[in-house]
């Protein structure tokens, strides 16, 4: 039955010209097997349903054995949930120089979360679950607010710096993305060219369409797109060579051990001689030391990123470091 349903339910179907397909994940429980009243078996249904969406199975009928784990996810949902709406979570910001001039020229925004009992939690461990709990657009868009926000005093304060932000797979399916993007652009005053969006190519395979329509429609906005990660994907010059982009960063995989290991200097070295051949800048991020840096100089890689620079700090730290730097790396 439930295979049924999955099936009626997964069928595409057409809305205002676009073939569209959603996805379910069914929680099913048993009375009296799993519980004597409606709370307990809505909550272990709740359970079993989060496990259906985390192994992307469809369908997981409740067992005891789900329940540590799942409750403590649960809990941390809604811990997240919380601090996303008092405004408990945090950003953070890491500064991006030229590697010509020296000057900083943007700022990558990263979202930190101090939790009240566990301390930080890893965006690789909240990210996914605000993914896959519907709460992405509403954080993307919390962090965008915040971002422009910053961006704004900055301004004032005269640091005039491009603000990257990265977006998930959902965003990426999302129509209305455009949209909400210039109403907070118009509501902080910003100009659109001063944003960058950073995306990887994972985000852009569920449904690479409706992805690749909402990218040409950021880039009209002159809104910056950046590939995030590449080289780690299978498909980047494949779709490389159809995406509005404009520029790409270098996985700090390779970056970090490239003196070390000539697969991976000759992997940068590759990417950097791609890009410029495309026309688009290159992103170093993973630049822990110095010879690191000379390296990228004399492959003439474009931006630098990474921790022989300043790790990634809150917005006073980084007002701080930027003016002790006088706007310039040296």
């Amino acid at each position: 039955m439930s295979n049924k349903i999955i099936s009626a339910i997964e069928r595409p179907f057409i809305l205002d010209d676009h073939v569209l397909s959603i996805s379910s994940s069914q929680g099913l429980v048993f009375y009296p097997d799993h519980g004597e009243n409606v709370e307990t078996l809505m909550k272990r249904a709740d359970i079993s349903m989060y496990t259906a969406k985390r192994t992307d199975s469809g369908y997981s009928i409740y067992s005891s054995d789900l329940d540590t784990h799942t409750i403590e996810q649960l809990s941390l949902i809604g811990d997240l949930r919380d601090a996303l709406e008092h405004d408990k979570l945090m950003l953070y910001y890491q500064p991006q120089v030229d590697m010509k001039t020296k000057q900083v020229i943007a700022v990558e925004v990263l979202l930190r979360w101090l939790h009240p009992l566990q301390g930080f939690i890893s965006p690789e461990r909240f990210i996914p679950m605000a993914e896959q709990n519907g709460l992405m657009k509403k954080l993307t868009m919390w962090v965008l607010e915040k971002a422009l926000e910053q961006s704004k005093k900055w301004s004032k304060e005269g640091l005039d710096l491009h603000i990257s932000v990265n977006l998930s797979a959902s965003n990426l399916q999302d129509l209305q993305l455009p949209d909400d993007v210039q109403k907070l652009l118009n509501e902080y005053k910003i100009d659109s060219n001063t944003l960058i969006f950073e995306i990887t190519e994972s985000s852009i395979m569920s449904n690479p369409n409706r992805a690749m329509e909402i990218l040409h429609k950021l880039s009209s906005m002159d809104i910056k797109l950046s590939i995030d990660d590449f080289g780690t994907g299978y498909s980047s010059l494949a779709y490389l060579k159809n995406m509005p982009v404009n520029e790409i960063k270098v996985d700090k995989s390779f970056v970090i051990d490239m003196l070390e290991d000539q697969n991976d200097e000759m992997i940068v070295r590759t990417v950097i001689n791609l890009a410029h051949n495309l026309g688009l800048r290159v992103v170093a991020e993973g630049i822990e030391s110095k010879e690191v840096w000379d390296k990228l100089r004399v492959l003439e890689c474009d931006t630098a990123q990474g921790y022989f620079l300043s790790r990634p700090v809150p917005a006073e730290s980084f007002y701080s470091w930027f003016t002790q730097k006088k706007g310039a790396f040296s």
